[in-house]
């Protein structure tokens, strides 16, 4: 095997793809028709500059290079700029004392327009043999010339491992920086419908990072007031491109216009509002955009444990104390992850192994360890801290096995939320699949600490969620549409049978019910004051409490939920090995996304209805309690003060709230208190699953002594 160390320079006079004369380049490099490179992007320039390095393996010299450059295009296909080879055999073979490099120009031509001059690339590329071993000699030259060898070698396979990293993983490195994104407005956008009007959306990008905001129907003035954070990982800080979209259903969306936003022009820990004009269209978006340094996120070996060092831990410990409620409203806790290591993972290779690595995420906070190669029990012993800005978040943990090839194919995956962790506790959990609702093969242990403030962490329920940079594209299936008419259909049935029990005691069909609900009746309509409402919400917690402490609590385990979770998934393998044998719904876009929408808001209603149920069930115990002291005040403050002035408090709060905060997000706290607890779907998602008992440490110390 040969070793390939390329430098990428530089581009001269290449072509122009733009609209302004111009084009955004980046070049891939390939042998054998597998993609081994990609540089990064250099916006609105002809003569780029990259002096990007990577190092290849190539197991033969009779494939030759093919050098490609595109034209970058953000929501659109990119355009091709040019492409050349380079022979690998006409490279002169280096040792690696003399270690030279070869400068190479590459002209670049179009294979259907071969007289056209799409200029050059200029490469600087060293060819040396793979080392081997190498044996320890006593002290002389020769150790001297051994040393170097086995440094060499040692970054030769640094560098080679982590070009073998799939996309996803190479991509998720730690970040220098976080960008605050406030997008407040659109004016004066181009009207694409025949109405005159617009339905705008707009999508952010800034590196392998994506956002794209709700859509304002009918408007070319919307608002859209939303918030979310993008991580930044160079130093300089990097471009953000921003497109705007018009909406079409049933047809391809139209393109309104685009901006970008320099962050390196930005000064840090400062909001700046930016009117940018679009460009290819009409009008201007008007952002917030605030740069500010890293929060606390790292990745350590075991020995470097932060709880462990007391002087961090009582550093950490008063940090999140009760006495600095008002200090950082935004930095609510402290999570430390041990992720020490997996067994009995599936194998994903033909060999019968994998090469497993494990990606931990907190919302947008995502994480990696190395990969351990051919192993199906993989020791890690990495830690890994975030800082907690939701105490009602959930830690994900997903298992890969790395493909040099193609994306990393899925091992399993736990869903771990922050308030149901026990501190200190090293255990095993169960690999999911990727939908939670079963168990795949092997188990992962993980020893987890979290510390936060319990003031903050109840004061930020009442914000709206962090919302994740990419979500999932919604799909039509005929399993989660029957599903979620179900559970929709369980909760209007609570409200209908409510309806038949009142009525039933009107028809007096039981005399002694009736009689004591109309003595109730009328003990409540004459006595009846303001503060009753929340003081019964109030009783209906604490009764429930008492039940489940007592023991007396008769719930079951939603079985239907999960019956119906488990044909769902079916489904989804069926559908996935019978891909091309699709009904004729989803070949028809528009219908699909009516469908769609009716999947959604049936999942949003039955959500609604089994999130007000485990309120009151204690599923959340933190947001149970938090309901209670909320109710409290509420009935003290109901029983105390007229009603009268409480609305004066509320109307003048509403009636001043843009002139006080024009840029405010709009918010219902009951809402954002009701979106932290988990529906019954997310309540079988959370479950953990128990473990195989041969999968415990005593039980596989037998098994290895027998």
């Amino acid at each position: 095997m040969y070793q390939l160390d390329i430098t990428l320079r530089r581009g001269q006079s290449l072509a122009a793809r733009d609209r302004g004369g111009t084009s955004d380049p980046y070049v891939k490099f390939k042998i054998g028709g597998k993609e081994i490179f990609r540089s990064k992007i250099i916006y609105k320039n002809l003569n780029p500059v990259w002096e990007e390095k990577a190092c290849i393996l190539v197991d033969h010299l009779r494939e030759p290079l093919y050098v490609k450059v595109f034209d970058y295009d953000f929501g659109l296909q990119d355009d091709f700029m040019g492409s050349a080879f380079l022979d690998l055999t006409q490279l002169e073979l280096n040792s690696i004392l003399y270690y030279r490099p070869m400068d190479v120009t590459l002209t670049l031509k179009d294979p259907h327009y071969p007289d056209h001059d799409l200029g050059v690339i200029l490469l600087s590329v060293v060819l040396t043999p793979k080392e081997g071993e190498h044996k320890d000699v006593e002290f002389s030259e020769n150790e001297v010339v051994g040393s170097y060898f086995s440094v060499k070698s040692f970054f030769w396979r640094f560098q080679t491992q982590s070009l073998r990293l799939s996309d996803v993983h190479r991509k998720s490195h730690l970040w220098r920086g976080i960008v605050s994104i406030t997008l407040i407005e659109g004016r004066d956008l181009k009207a694409m419908d025949s109405n005159g009007l617009s339905d705008p959306y707009v999508k952010f990008r800034l590196g392998h990072q994506k956002y794209k905001s709700k859509i304002m129907p009918k408007t070319l003035n919307p608002q859209w007031r939303e918030q979310f954070d993008f991580h930044l990982y160079e130093e300089r800080g990097g471009i953000i491109d921003i497109t705007a979209w018009d909406k079409d259903a049933g047809k391809r969306d139209d393109f309104i216009g685009r901006c970008q936003v320099d962050l390196s022009a930005l000064s840090r820990e400062q909001t700046h509002k930016l009117e940018l004009q679009l460009e290819e269209g009409e009008g201007h978006l008007v952002l917030l955009v605030t740069l500010t340094a890293s929060a606390t996120v790292s990745i350590s070996d075991l020995s470097v444990n932060s709880l462990e060092d007391q002087k961090e831990r009582e550093e950490i410990l008063k940090r999140y104390s009760p006495l600095r409620i008002f200090h950082n409203l935004k930095d609510v806790g402290f999570l430390q992850v041990k992720v020490i290591r997996a067994e009995g993972l599936m194998a994903a290779d033909v060999t019968g192994k994998s090469d497993p690595f494990c990606v931990v995420e907190l919302n947008n906070d995502r994480l990696l360890t190395h990969t351990v190669y051919k192993n199906l029990n993989p020791d890690w012993n990495k830690v890994f801290t975030f800082n907690i800005k939701d105490i009602h978040s959930v830690l994900e943990v997903t298992v890969y096995d790395e493909d040099r090839d193609r994306s990393a194919d899925f091992l399993g995956k736990v869903a771990i939320p922050l308030l149901s962790i026990q501190n200190g506790e090293q255990k095993a959990y169960v690999l999911k699949n990727k939908q939670l609702t079963g168990p795949t093969k092997g188990v992962i242990y993980l020893e987890i600490d979290v510390i936060f403030n319990a003031v903050k962490a109840s004061l930020r329920t009442l914000i709206p969620k962090e919302q994740k940079y990419i979500e999932e594209e919604n799909r039509l299936s005929k399993q989660l549409l029957l599903r979620n008419f179900i559970r929709t259909k369980r909760c209007v049935m609570v409200l209908v049978n409510a309806a038949y029990y009142v009525n039933s005691c009107f028809d007096w069909d039981s005399p002694p019910r009736s009689l004591a609900a109309f003595v109730l009746f009328l003990f409540v309509v004459w006595n009846f004051e303001l503060y009753m409402i929340p003081l019964v919400l109030l009783l209906l917690l604490t009764w429930n409490y008492f039940l489940i402490i007592s023991g007396k609590d008769n719930r079951q385990r939603d079985t239907v939920v999960e019956d119906m979770l488990e044909d769902e998934e079916e489904e989804d393998d069926k559908d996935d090995k019978d891909s091309e044998k699709k009904g004729f719904i989803n070949k028809i876009y528009a219908i699909q996304e009516v469908c769609i929408s009716v999947q959604n808001i049936l999942d949003e209603v039955a959500s609604f209805g089994e999130r007000i149920k485990n309120t009151f069930n204690w599923t959340v115990p933190f947001l149970s309690w938090l309901a209670i002291v909320a109710l409290c005040m509420f009935t003290v403050i109901l029983y105390f003060i007229p009603l009268r002035y409480i609305v004066l408090v509320w109307g003048i709060n509403k009636f001043t709230k843009k002139l006080r905060c024009p840029y405010a997000i709009d918010n219902n706290e009951l809402l954002d208190f009701l979106s932290r607890v988990p529906s019954d779907i997310q309540v079988v998602q959370y479950q953990e699953l128990k473990p195989d008992p041969s999968h415990s440490p005593c039980k596989r110390k037998k098994n290895n002594l027998g």
